[in-house]
């Protein structure tokens, strides 16, 4: 699979298309809880109760960002007995992309949480 963000990859009509996927796949990382379970999940793979526990979130919640985040095809799922177990799809790429981002919070600070924008009191 080409690079999304790799101009020399992209072929002048495919452009748009491939900036809008991976706007996309940035936004299914843009929530606080999904990030969460996806750091979850770089320890191991869990179910829902497990993560509910952990994360402290509704069980509804948590299987509503489950849903959102196997449709981006960021972790995937097995079925054990009555349960239904998670864990990161391409994890070696999820977590680079987790760990790029905490580089460049290292850099970049609390600037993102400040952004007249996108930043916290933008979404008060």
């Amino acid at each position: 699979m080409e690079p999304v963000l790799d101009s020399a990859a992209e072929t002048p009509g495919d452009e748009p298309w491939q900036l809008s996927v991976a706007a996309c796949m940035f936004r299914s990382l843009g929530d606080p809880a999904r990030l969460a379970i996806l750091r979850h999940l770089a320890i191991g793979e869990h179910n829902v109760k497990d993560l509910t526990v952990h994360l402290g979130l509704a069980q509804s919640t948590v299987s509503a960002h489950l849903a959102c985040l196997r449709d981006c095809r960021l972790v995937s799922f097995r079925a054990q007995g009555r349960a239904t177990m998670w864990s990161l799809a391409a994890s070696g790429e999820v977590l680079g992309v987790l760990a790029a981002a905490e580089r460049l919070l290292a850099v970049t600070g609390e600037a993102g949480a400040l952004c007249p924008t996108y930043g916290e009191e933008a979404n008060r």
